[in-house]
């Protein structure tokens, strides 16, 4: 079974009530998520981490990205028990679970300024 990446409906209902400011969002959700993973990359402080790891959680799953979101609740429920290897390779997952969908926001962004 393939895992879900994106929550399409909630992109849906996001792309209804935000109206002429979802293109807004989602340049706001891709930069932010930028920024979030740089930050996850070069902490090594467990609750600065997690406090990371939360707040990506929380903008990753307003959006739909449901793997994302899940991984990221990985990471701030575990930063304080993992090893730093174990760490980074959560990273490593994030950041490549980003670069995954980040090509569907995008798409999004594209259609939504040309309709």
């Amino acid at each position: 079974m393939t895992e879900i990446h994106i929550d399409r409906e909630a992109l849906s209902v996001l792309r209804e009530v935000m109206e002429d400011g979802y293109p807004e969002l989602l340049d706001t959700f891709l930069a932010d998520s930028e920024s979030r993973l740089d930050e996850l990359k070069k902490t090594v402080d467990a609750t600065a981490l997690s406090e990371v790891a939360h707040s990506f959680k929380g903008s990753a799953s307003n959006m739909g990205a449901v793997r994302l979101a899940a991984l990221c609740q990985e990471l701030e429920s575990e930063a304080k028990n993992k090893s730093p290897l174990d760490i980074a390779r959560l990273v490593a997952d994030i950041s490549s679970e980003f670069a995954d969908v980040r090509p569907i926001y995008e798409d999004e962004r594209q259609h939504a300024l040309t309709h």
